[in-house]
């Protein structure tokens, strides 16, 4: 196994919910092996509280997340990228920018629960279940043996990760 760290970045339009719950939840689960950032096309300049409460609420780090565009990523300067995913439809169908390094894509759609109307705990499994969806693609991302495959192959990988039954989340299932 290989000492390499890889960056990771989590892309949605807002910046605010699914790639933010992403980003926290591959910085824990990923145990040292990976680093996850997150950022939108057009970012809401703030994180949803109800995501801010589940990562504090199940101890997930919650120190330095913020709202921001994806462009901070796509400067010379910033962080070389090995993996980009989208985690929303519509940043899927945007024009991305070019990353430094050409990193590997693949979509991972997340229904947004911060689209969800009601009261608390409406809004609350809204977001467990997203967490608990992006959990289980993160887990299958990081059990891929990375150093090990050609391109072609993690490619493909990483694109059926995002079409893993079961890893699709769908308004009304319950967490």
């Amino acid at each position: 196994m290989s000492d390499r760290v890889f960056n990771v970045l989590f892309l949605c339009t807002g910046n605010s919910a699914r790639s933010i719950l992403a980003e926290s939840a591959l910085n824990k689960l990923g145990e040292g092996r990976f680093r996850a950032f997150s950022a939108g096309s057009f970012p809401k300049g703030a994180v949803n509280p109800d995501a801010i409460k589940l990562l504090e609420r199940i101890e997930y780090p919650t120190a330095g997340l913020r709202s921001k565009s994806w462009e901070e990523f796509s400067v010379s300067d910033a962080p070389a990228m090995d993996f980009v995913f989208t985690v929303c439809d519509d940043a899927a169908g945007e024009v991305c920018p070019v990353w430094p390094g050409h990193p590997m894509t693949a979509h991972w759609g997340i229904e947004d629960p911060s689209q969800v109307e009601g009261s608390d705990i409406e809004r609350e499994r809204a977001f467990v279940t997203a967490l608990r969806y992006l959990e289980n693609r993160i887990r299958l991302f990081i059990s891929l043996p990375i150093d090990k495959l050609e391109a072609t192959t993690l490619t493909a990988k990483l694109r059926e990760i995002g079409h893993a039954e079961g890893s699709t989340a769908r308004r009304g299932d319950a967490a």
